[in-house]
């Protein structure tokens, strides 16, 4: 993989490092964790601790009206029925809150958070510039 490639997903996977720590801190004791699941902090990443997990993934765009992007991923680890308007007003509330950050993690970029039907989706400017890698 590109180095520029590396460098822009650490940065992705930073912002939504952000995001998770955010989530736990508004919604954390919404719902009672999965028995499976150690609490917020206990693990070496918040991927694997506390009531959310999230990340994107790239999507090369087929069959998208938004083309290629990244998908953002939000995991919420429960056993609980998670009503369609908890889960929306949590995704409204990363929505938002991700708005605000990006400018932080990616302030040389064009860079919009869009509903792509029922998923979540980064679009925007994701060249790697020239091939210069220094």
């Amino acid at each position: 993989m590109h180095p520029k490639q590396i460098a822009l997903e650490d940065k992705l996977h930073k912002m939504c490092m952000e995001l998770d720590n955010h989530l736990e801190d508004k919604f954390g004791d919404m719902f009672p964790l999965h028995p499976n699941r150690m609490k917020r902090g206990k693990t070496a990443s918040a991927n694997y601790d506390g009531l959310f997990s999230t990340g994107v993934q790239f999507s090369s765009g087929y069959g998208s009206k938004l083309g290629r992007g990244y998908l953002l991923d939000i995991d919420i680890s429960t056993l609980s029925w998670v009503k369609k308007e908890d889960k929306t007003k949590i995704e409204e509330q990363a929505i938002s809150f991700l708005e605000e950050i990006m400018p932080k993690y990616f302030p040389e970029r064009k860079l919009e958070i869009k509903r792509d039907g029922i998923l979540i989706k980064i679009v925007g400017d994701f060249s790697l510039g020239s091939n210069d890698t220094n």
